[in-house]
């Protein structure tokens, strides 16, 4: 089974927002990265997405005339087999994605980038519906802090440990950076000996 790498809105966008921290991302981006290299070490390849929203207005950090609808810096670079711009919390709404995968023949999708609870959540639930196997690289994704409804802070390893547990073994496979490359490796042997 043909496996592919999918880097979910890890662009400069969020480096705008009042949430982000360094700190934090840290640790993202040295899981992310190794990702990166892994796959394209493997022949893997790599699909990136980025978001884009309304109003289309310079100081909408969102928006393209913004600016910062590109890669985020920290991100290792690498050459995109295919790019897409999305509109939904889901990269296989209305992006082109899911027919540019049959078209490949992915079958399996490895998720990782930024937010883990919003965008890569959703893109995971999503395609292990429309039949994909997922592995969720929990690590190779980003989050932030949050407040709940009723005022009670939400730490993003809280968040992090919340979304492994409702994916893994019912939408997903949640699996290290390592155990990712790992399984696409082992894939990727399989179709050379076919």
């Amino acid at each position: 089974m043909k496996s592919c790498l999918i880097v979910i809105d890890a662009q400069e966008s969020f480096r705008q927002r009042a949430y982000w921290s360094e700190s934090v991302a840290h640790p993202y981006f040295a899981a992310q990265n190794a990702l990166i290299e892994g796959c394209s070490a493997a022949d893997v390849p790599i699909v990136r997405i980025f978001h884009v929203d309304e109003p289309a207005i310079e100081s909408h950090p969102f928006a393209v005339e913004s600016g910062f609808v590109r890669p985020i810096e920290g991100l290792a670079p690498f050459d995109a087999a295919a790019t897409f711009t999305k509109h939904r919390h889901s990269a296989l709404v209305n992006s082109g994605l899911d027919v540019w995968l049959t078209q490949q023949g992915i079958g399996r999708l490895i998720v990782s980038g930024i937010r883990t609870e919003q965008c890569c959540e959703t893109t995971t639930r999503h395609a292990s519906d429309l039949g994909w196997e997922v592995d969720y690289v929990t690590d190779a994704t980003l989050t932030f802090d949050m407040v709940q409804p009723d005022g009670r802070p939400l730490a993003a390893a809280d968040i992090k440990a919340r979304t492994a547990a409702v994916l893994d073994g019912r939408f997903a496979t949640v699996c290290s950076v390592a155990q990712a490359l790992q399984r696409a490796r082992a894939q990727a042997s399989e179709g050379a000996a076919a």
